[in-house]
């Protein structure tokens, strides 16, 4: 026990669950880039393809069953569809708040007290709108938790290399980064495209800060400065 001491505080033991997807995996290369976390476990459907000393990867094809986890210090939870991708309204629920509200608790249960998530812009858990509105009723649920800190990301349009993500091109959502790349200075920060990297190192930020209680994170104020 007395060993296990010295060694976390060394450093930080941290899960990341979505380590493949856009924001996932710019939040993993922080991390293994990090001297001040000693250790990253990532939790996710596919192997991330990386290789590390720091890393031990947990393939977990449900996330309605989680796997026994390491004593944890924080988790940052990038994990998201659509309902096109899903299939249907129940499998998007599925991924965007049973499995971010599965591996929360289950972080927690694990010791962690500081989490991250990447929700959406316009989460609302009153929402009319069936997207908006899970992403809404997930913030809500991670919560009351029992984090000491927890930073939800609210991300507008998401830029990055899809394909390096294994993701299939989105025909609408590839003209409207055109365009908000061409209009940019016009349009409000809060509603401009903002890069995988920049959403990865903000959330990174404020979560490493440890500021008590849920602070949430516009898309503006995810914009590097």
């Amino acid at each position: 026990m007395a060993e296990v001491a010295v060694a976390r505080a060394a450093g930080r033991v941290v899960l990341v669950a979505g380590a493949t997807g856009l924001v996932g995996q710019e939040v993993l290369a922080a991390l293994l880039a990090d001297d001040n976390t000693l250790a990253v476990h990532s939790l996710g459907r596919r192997a991330s393809g990386v290789r590390h000393a720091k890393l031990t990867e947990h393939l977990q094809p449900d996330f309605s069953a989680m796997p026994t986890l390491p004593a944890l210090d924080d988790v940052y939870i990038a994990l998201g569809t659509t309902i096109k991708v899903a299939g249907s309204q129940a499998a998007f629920r599925a991924v965007d708040f049973d499995a971010v509200v599965n591996v929360a608790r289950a972080a927690r249960a694990a010791g962690a007290t500081r989490l991250g998530v990447v929700s959406a812009m316009g989460a609302d858990a009153a929402s009319k709108v069936l997207y908006n509105r899970v992403k809404g009723e997930m913030e809500q649920a991670i919560a009351g938790l029992g984090f000491a800190s927890v930073v939800v990301a609210r991300p507008s349009l998401i830029d990055g290399d899809r394909a390096a993500a294994a993701q299939l091109p989105r025909a609408a959502e590839g003209l409207g980064l055109c365009l908000m790349r061409v209009l940019r200075p016009l349009i409000p920060a809060n509603y401009r495209a903002i890069h995988a990297k920049d959403i990865a190192r903000a959330l990174l930020g404020a979560v490493q800060q440890g500021r008590p209680g849920v602070r949430v994170l516009l898309s503006g104020e995810l914009q590097p400065r």
